[in-house]
């Protein structure tokens, strides 16, 4: 009996394409670190989430109150690799986005597109301003996408007859790292399977390498989970917070449509819709129709469940790759088209670029604090809020990058003023994670032995008191003066957090407090704050 070995001959489109998704994913790259470097010579500090990252990267865990690990270990390997510089830390994210318009090229390939396909695909996703802000600092969100479009990218192969066994392994690994970053990884798995249940391509799920790869992913994500039942669920109660206390900006149908158009730039509406039209008619993509009905199952589902509207922005690279199919086959006799040419809509795709450019202060702030100001109020442009909290003159993005070395100048100072019995016995209290953060990162490089700070706020609470006395505290908190005097004998306004660009609810005092009273016994389980 005689073996027969099928050697499926290799597409000749894959290495122009592979070329082609490489040259745009090195623009994207250079453009952000480009973009960091000038944004810090503006005097743009560190973002407070990303202080809190990278301290979530030195207490690595599988599991976080308000995130998953895989930001830590981001943020962790970052400051290994390439240091704690402002640039450095960034270095993962860039590289993620890089890799977003990577696979937005490649899966406009899979998907039937030509050089001009993926070139208007991967240019609206290079000039999405969502994308350009969230690529643009240290966080979970900028890995989303890569995780999202290798997903759909494994079901797009198999569906071209390509090795189950391969990308079924693919899927799972990319299913369960993706919900090792961010639980909303669940709710697109859950559209996908939903997508291809509707059609003709569920016959992918019923395989055993179907099984395979949804074991893969279930192991991937398993620690993760187990750390949620071990610690009694942390994220629930971090979610139920948010949703009582009315953290999140709730928005209506069309507020919600309306923010997804200015997020992915208004002008590139005529590339997705058309997308989501192509997906759902199957005519220009054939067999393709689980992808759209998958799509509109998110957004409905990110709708009810009131997420915020960045939330739906991972689902876009196959909208973009489908689009940018859609007008290639719409203008296919054009001459440009027809000698696949790589920018074959000149004229859309310079209006992509110049209101991008015009945008782009709105997205990563390029200009200096009274420049952008000027420069928005001139072109009527708006940032939406996400958070319910009141504003200052800049948006929160880019308002929480000001004021933390000042303050914690101050914190440094009032350390070095006790005593060195006193120092060693100090706590230092934030009562958010950012302020801690601050403390934590920056600090150290002032004063070694300064002790790391404590905060109730979501994994600071998790990390306890550090064996510091509740008798002497340096404390940076939103409390009066006399209502801090209810709690201890001896209550000294030592400085404030008061940047005026910073965010209104971190302009507060720094206090120095000594001897609790008996009548108000420390006690650090109430000071657990999940929000």
């Amino acid at each position: 009996m005689t073996d027969t070995t099928i050697v499926r001959p290799t597409d000749p489109t894959l290495r122009e394409a592979i070329g082609l998704a490489a040259i745009f994913a090195a623009i994207k790259l250079l453009l952000h670190f480009a973009l960091t470097l000038w944004t810090q010579h503006l005097g743009y500090s560190y973002f407070r989430d990303e202080f809190y990252y990278i301290a979530c990267g030195r207490h690595l865990a599988w599991g976080y109150v308000d995130h998953g690990p895989i930001v830590a270990v981001q943020a962790r390997l970052g400051e290994i690799l390439f240091g704690d510089s402002l640039f450095a830390i960034r270095v993962f994210s860039a590289l993620a986005g890089s890799a977003a318009v990577f696979l937005t090229g490649m899966l406009t390939w899979a998907l039937g597109g030509r050089r001009s396909a993926q070139a208007l695909a991967m240019l609206g996703i290079l000039i999405a301003p969502i994308y350009l802000a969230l690529d643009s600092f240290l966080s979970m969100n900028s890995f989303e996408p890569v995780f999202w479009a290798v997903c759909i990218l494994a079901i797009v192969m198999m569906l071209r007859e390509r090795s189950q066994l391969i990308w079924w392994t693919i899927l799972g690994i990319s299913a369960g790292l993706g919900l090792l970053n961010k639980p909303s990884m669940l709710f697109v798995l859950v559209s996908l399977g939903l997508g291809l249940l509707l059609t003709p391509q569920r016959r992918l799920l019923f395989t055993r390498y179907a099984a395979l790869g949804i074991a893969l992913m279930l192991v991937i994500a398993a620690p993760n989970v187990l750390w949620q039942v071990h610690h009694h669920w942390p994220t629930l109660e971090f979610l139920h917070n948010g949703k009582v206390g009315n953290k999140n900006v709730i928005l209506g149908p069309l507020a919600f449509f309306g923010a997804q158009v200015k997020a992915m730039h208004p002008l590139a509406i005529f590339l997705w819709i058309p997308g989501v039209v192509a997906l759902l008619r199957g005519r220009s993509l054939p067999n393709c129709r689980w992808l759209g009905f998958a799509a509109v199952f998110f957004f409905v589902l990110l709708f009810v469940l009131h997420g915020k509207d960045y939330y739906v922005v991972p689902i876009y690279p196959a909208l973009y790759a489908a689009g940018g199919i859609a007008w290639e086959r719409r203008f296919a006799s054009s001459h440009l088209v027809t000698r696949e040419a790589t920018f074959a809509f000149p004229l859309y795709e310079s209006l992509l670029l110049i209101t991008g450019i015009l945008v782009l202060p709105m997205s990563i702030p390029v200009l200096a604090p009274d420049t952008w100001i000027r420069y928005t109020t001139a072109l009527h442009l708006q940032n939406d809020k996400l958070e319910t909290a009141e504003t200052g003159p800049l948006p929160q993005f880019y308002a929480d990058r000001f004021g933390w070395q000042e303050y914690t100048d101050q914190v440094v100072r009032a350390y070095r003023s006790l005593t060195p019995t006193e120092q060693n016995q100090v706590c230092i209290f934030g009562s958010n994670y950012g302020e801690a953060g601050a403390i934590d990162f920056l600090g150290p490089r002032q004063e070694p032995k300064l002790p790391p700070a404590m905060s109730g706020h979501n994994n600071y609470w998790m990390w306890g008191t550090h064996g510091c006395n509740a008798n002497l505290v340096i404390a940076i908190v939103g409390d009066t003066r006399e209502e801090l005097l209810r709690k201890y004998e001896t209550v000294d306004v030592i400085g404030h957090m008061g940047n005026p660009l910073a965010m209104p609810y971190e302009r507060k005092n720094i206090y120095l407090l000594r001897t609790r009273r008996p009548s108000a016994p420390f006690d650090w389980a109430e000071e657990r704050f999940y929000f």
